[in-house]
């Protein structure tokens, strides 16, 4: 037995119905996948499948919430998923995907979904994900506020680390290294 096989939707017996196929995606769910992006979760995925003459509309509802780092303390947060998305599936000779389209071989008759559900979820985390405000490690705030070196008047650095007013930190404060001022020279001279 594969370690996915739950998650296998048997398409060649579907007629004119519509078939709807509930998955948890628990702990347990993120182990097996062994990816980095995600570790832990519980997220509620509704599968709804209906033949449309040549072709099978899969249609993914998912609700949950998972457990990922935050970017700014590297301390576990959660983040919401709330996602939609449809898929259209073919039979053919052997899997491949073209375009919108994926195509299982007809001599299975079937599709596992373990990956699409993943790889939904993994599209769903937001490009920056960081704790509410307050709510960062203050220990690792206070280590990155040590570390954290560049010029003050160039915004675009003091834009690239925000901190929340609760971690009693401002832009104004961070002090350049003296050992890279002489640098700095170089690049405003070429």
């Amino acid at each position: 037995m594969s370690k996915f096989e739950l998650y296998n939707i048997v398409l060649k017996d579907l007629i004119n119905e519509t078939r709807i196929i509930d998955f948890d995606l628990d702990n347990a769910f993120f182990n097996k996948i062994d990816s980095p992006e995600v570790q832990k979760g519980d997220v509620k995925a509704k599968v709804s499948v209906q033949k449309k003459q040549t072709v099978f509309e899969l249609q993914f509802v998912l609700d949950g919430t998972i457990t990922i780092p935050c970017d700014r303390c590297l301390d576990n947060m959660e983040q919401s998923i709330h996602y939609k998305e449809k898929l259209q599936v073919k039979f053919g000779d052997k899997f491949a995907e073209e375009d919108d389209i994926v195509i299982v071989p007809e001599a299975e008759g079937a599709i596992n979904v373990a990956w699409f559900l993943y790889e939904f979820i993994v599209l769903n985390i937001p490009m920056k994900h960081v704790h509410a405000t307050g709510e960062c490690n203050k220990t690792m705030v206070v280590k990155l506020r040590k570390h954290i070196t560049h010029k003050k008047d160039d915004d675009e650095d003091n834009t690239s680390l925000e901190f929340d007013d609760d971690d009693d930190f401002t832009p104004d404060e961070i002090q350049t290294d003296p050992r890279w001022d002489g640098l700095q020279n170089i690049t405003e001279n070429n």
